[in-house]
């Protein structure tokens, strides 16, 4: 049994490593912090655990104490559900025998002007950066095994590598790739602000972060990693909107393969690498965000036009674009079942 912590949990992605770890077989949740809920039981902040668990969350000691932190030396696995900024003081400190997975985007990116860039602070433990490796599961499975530290990838960079690493790895895209990504509130967070508040977000439709959206880098960065020609001839453009939903991220990606090429083909670059992946589903046509939210599946359509692929990709940005991947890469570090715990289908409606 895999005894973990969470250190963060009144969040919405703590709530979703609660929901998901509460059940799974393999593990056992013995601690779980938070700030301004310290002291209440979890079920009084997440009324949808109740009769569920008996834990309270514990407050957050600041970095240097983390290892005084009451419960924590039992651990096995910490997840840190975190705003960006404090892991990447809290990481360091943490007893080297405990495995950490970090929620956050503070270990995601190598280069400190590009966080600074994009996070817009600046990194002040870069040097902690090459203990962690980037846990995008299904292409980086062999390294996630055997890690100490796992940066977990953001929501909208999830889908967007999914959907492109099969055709940058195969050579198939050439050139410019555009890509058009929708995401429901919870992306946001539980605490609301102006720009994600539910009044400003229902029956309306934006885009945001135009050109700046810190999730690019980190997709830059994994596909400089497994093609740098593409890297060096190619770019990439991504835009984000606002759709109003609660859950669910949905991908349109454009791509320029140079050459025509036709459906088979890009099916067929996609099932080599693909068709043995349990939580990636190949769809006819388009996939719907309603079949995936809750669980930790994504769906990819594709459609191609001449020399134009289109790639479209349906995750739940809660589950496989933050908590449920984290779980998923929890269980190749213990070597558990990867699918342990997450064996969860979506709704239907």
């Amino acid at each position: 049994m895999v005894n973990v912590g969470i250190l963060g949990g009144s969040g919405y992605g703590g709530s979703e490593l609660l929901r998901l770890l509460l059940f799974h077989p393999g593990a056992e949740v013995k601690l779980v912090t938070a700030g301004e809920h310290a002291g209440k039981r979890v079920d009084a902040v997440h009324p949808n655990l109740a009769r569920l668990t008996d834990l309270s969350f514990s407050s957050m000691p600041p970095p240097e104490e983390i290892r005084e932190l009451e419960g924590i030396d039992g651990l096995d696995c910490l997840f840190l559900a975190l705003p960006h900024g404090q892991a990447m003081e809290i990481a360091p400190a943490i007893d080297s025998r405990i495995k950490v997975i970090d929620l956050s985007g503070d270990f995601r990116l190598n280069d400190a002007d590009s966080f600074e860039k994009f996070y817009g602070r600046a990194h002040t433990r870069m040097s902690a950066q090459g203990d962690f490796v980037y846990g995008l599961t299904e292409v980086n499975r062999a390294r996630i095994k055997s890690a100490r530290a796992v940066a977990n990838p953001g929501c909208f960079a999830t889908a967007l590598a999914l959907g492109l690493y099969p055709f940058v790895a195969s050579g198939l895209a050439s050139g410019k790739i555009i890509a058009d990504l929708k995401t429901g509130s919870s992306g946001s967070g539980a605490r609301p602000a102006a720009n994600t508040h539910h009044p400003r977000r229902a029956n309306s439709f934006y885009a945001y972060k135009m050109f700046e959206h810190q999730h690019q880098p980190e997709v830059e960065q994994l596909l400089a990693s497994v093609n740098p020609e593409w890297a060096a001839t190619g770019s990439l453009v991504m835009q984000t909107h606002s759709l109003p939903v609660v859950r669910g991220i949905f991908a349109s990606i454009y791509i320029t393969t140079g050459e025509p090429v036709s459906r088979e083909r890009a099916g067929e670059v996609l099932r080599d690498l693909y068709g043995n992946e349990f939580f990636i589903r190949l769809v006819e046509g388009s996939p719907d965000i309603n079949w995936v939210k809750n669980s930790n599946f994504v769906d990819i359509g594709w459609a191609t036009g001449g020399d134009t692929l289109a790639v479209f990709v349906a995750l739940d940005n809660l589950v496989k674009g933050a908590a449920g991947q984290a779980i998923q890469n929890m269980n190749l570090m213990f070597g558990l079942e990867e699918t342990a715990g997450l064996v969860i289908p979506g709704s239907n409606p």
